[in-house]
């Protein structure tokens, strides 16, 4: 019954959404139909049938009084997330993302800007009248301008995305209802993610395809690694944005990587991540600016990238037989 269904939702719309508020209402939804019914059997009109079931239903606190159920004892419990709620978290979850792969991109564009014009100063091919320590230091401050904005995305990413941090903590349950609709959209989708993932590896492969091709001509080998990185970047873009929805309905449904053991998991390798990229970058800088090796000293984060995967591999391959 709509209506009733809809009396319920508004009677409780300001009650604390956790599991003995939505076993409760559960309760009386169940009650007040076969109330409904029972009416309808006595011949009453369905109107005069719904106007007797919630004249019949009383008040919820003296209801909440008669059931020994006190709301405020039960705030501390998981939230309960509607169907609404949960678009909203896969609708942010999707902007966001495409938020972080543009900063992806960026960073990835800027190093690819700093070698380009790294190699291109060595080779006396643009700025030869400017003073040696400033034809060394512009590739450096490009690179900059384009890791400020990309920062500024990410924490203007985490920042809209801190009102769902109880989700993010795993902090929350869902009805039955949106459990079942969430599963059965998640298989809808997960062929479109399948699509952005292989498109995403083939231009990562592409990227070294053109790495290799570059290498064939001795004048313009080393700037190879340019175009590679672009590539990348597009490659990035794709598999984050494409991913994002499908990790979301994931996320929601607290399965594969967020099942709450993989979550603690998580949280050490986030700690470890912590660690090792920003000693990465501080390697990347001394090479750079002490040693004068930009032009490979690149090859720190792909080099941080598989040994921090290896680790992360490592470390739940150990949990998981635990």
């Amino acid at each position: 019954m709509e209506v009733i269904k809809s009396y319920l939702d508004n009677i409780f719309m300001n009650l604390p959404k956790n599991k003995e508020m939505e076993r409760l209402k559960n309760e009386m939804y169940y009650n007040m139909e076969e109330r409904y019914h029972e009416l309808k059997i006595e011949g009453k009109p369905e109107n005069e049938a719904i106007g007797i079931v919630i004249s019949e239903f009383g008040n919820v606190n003296e209801l909440l009084e008669e059931m020994g159920i006190d709301p405020e004892e039960n705030k501390g419990d998981y939230t309960l997330i509607d169907v609404e709620e949960s678009r909203k978290f896969i609708s942010l979850k999707n902007k966001t993302s495409r938020l972080i792969g543009i900063g992806v991109g960026l960073i990835l564009l800027g190093v690819s800007l700093l070698i380009l014009i790294s190699l291109l100063v060595d080779r006396n091919l643009i700025l030869q009248t400017l003073p040696k320590n400033t034809r060394e230091t512009i590739p450096v401050i490009i690179l900059l301008l384009m890791v400020i904005p990309a920062v500024v995305l990410f924490i203007y990413s985490g920042t809209k995305l801190q009102k769902f941090k109880f989700i993010e903590d795993g902090q929350f349950d869902l009805t039955s209802d949106v459990k079942y609709i969430l599963k059965k959209e998640l298989d809808e989708i997960t062929a479109k993610q399948s699509i952005s993932i292989i498109i995403g590896v083939s231009l990562c492969i592409f990227s070294v395809v053109v790495l290799l091709a570059g290498s064939l001509f001795d004048n313009i080998s080393e700037f190879g690694i340019c175009p590679m990185l672009l590539i990348i970047a597009v490659a990035v873009y794709i598999l984050i944005t494409g991913s994002s929805t499908v990790n979301a309905y994931k996320q929601l449904l607290k399965i594969e990587d967020y099942e709450p053991k993989k979550k603690k998991n998580e949280k050490v390798i986030g700690a470890v991540a912590g660690i090792v990229w920003p000693l990465a970058v501080c390697i990347f800088l001394f090479c750079g600016f002490v040693l004068d090796l930009w032009a490979i000293c690149w090859i720190v984060f792909p080099i941080t990238g598989i040994l921090f995967g290896g680790f992360a591999a490592f470390y739940n391959s150990i949990k998981a037989d635990k």
